[in-house]
């Protein structure tokens, strides 16, 4: 686990690094913000409580997911390219000689990027917009510390299908093309677009069960007080339930991957 940690902690101090980076990141993101909130506020008050949402719940929630985006890098930004371009290489080859295991490492190097994410990316625009909007704030410490669950447990999620596609370079050779695919689908079903609450009948009973919905929507109504009690329990479990599943999902497509490695030209 110490092995772990340090790479985890060194990727955290890597991404910290770009400052230049980090501080663009956050102007845009906060534009986007700004953008979004004003477009969810008429699409509110032309449809009050839709979703279960308030006009309140709606802002808080854009600037909620312009906080979390970068947390799953299901959009790009994350290890993926990087592992992609390994695996391309035959590089790869070098890390499966390692005496460490090759999914438990990309994942605590994803996990510090993601840490570094939440706060040097996350924090900024969340505070632009309390400054500029009223937001619906947790008054607990209870719903604080479910919330930051909630986030962890959506990272895992996130990482695990982001190394499920990029697992497939191994056949493909090249990457790219599945990472798109990936990110049109997490930009729909994550609900980064708008809230899954709102889709209608079949289309949001299926976009809640999948597991991108842990990268922003559950975590989004765990921070509106949305999830209390058992129904907290259970979203919380439903987020460990994927993380478990897709993890277990990607072990067995490693074994299979690796089971012979062929380098490119080679």
């Amino acid at each position: 686990m110490r092995v772990y940690a340090a790479i985890a902690w060194r990727t955290f101090r890597r991404y910290s690094t770009y400052r230049a980076a980090t501080a663009a990141g956050v102007f845009t993101n906060t534009v986007f913000g700004f953008i979004m909130a004003f477009t969810y506020i008429a699409l509110w008050r032309a449809r009050p409580s839709l979703g279960g949402y308030d006009v309140t719940d709606a802002v808080t929630y854009v600037w909620l997911g312009q906080s979390l985006g970068m947390v799953g890098a299901l959009w790009g930004g994350g290890f993926r390219e990087e592992l992609a371009e390994r695996i391309r290489t035959g590089d790869i080859a070098v890390d499966l000689y390692r005496p460490v295991d090759l999914q438990a490492w990309w994942l605590a190097s994803d996990l510090g990027r993601a840490a570094f994410h939440l706060l040097g990316r996350g924090i900024g625009p969340t505070l632009v917009g309390a400054f500029a909007f009223t937001l619906n704030v947790p008054g607990d410490l209870a719903t604080w510390l479910a919330f930051l669950l909630s986030v962890f447990l959506g990272a895992v999620v996130c990482f695990s299908l982001n190394y499920l596609f990029t697992l497939a370079g191994f056949w493909l050779m090249d990457a790219r093309g599945v990472h798109q695919l990936a990110g049109v689908l997490a930009m729909f079903f994550s609900g980064m677009l708008l809230p899954l609450n709102v889709f209608p009948g079949w289309l949001g009973d299926l976009a809640r069960a999948l597991p991108w919905s842990s990268a922003l929507q559950i975590p989004a109504d765990v921070f509106l007080g949305k999830r209390q009690g058992s129904a907290l329990v259970l979203v919380l479990a439903f987020q460990a339930g994927w993380g478990l599943v897709l993890w277990l999902a990607g072990r067995a497509l490693t074994q299979l991957a690796t089971r012979k490695v062929v380098v490119q030209g080679g």
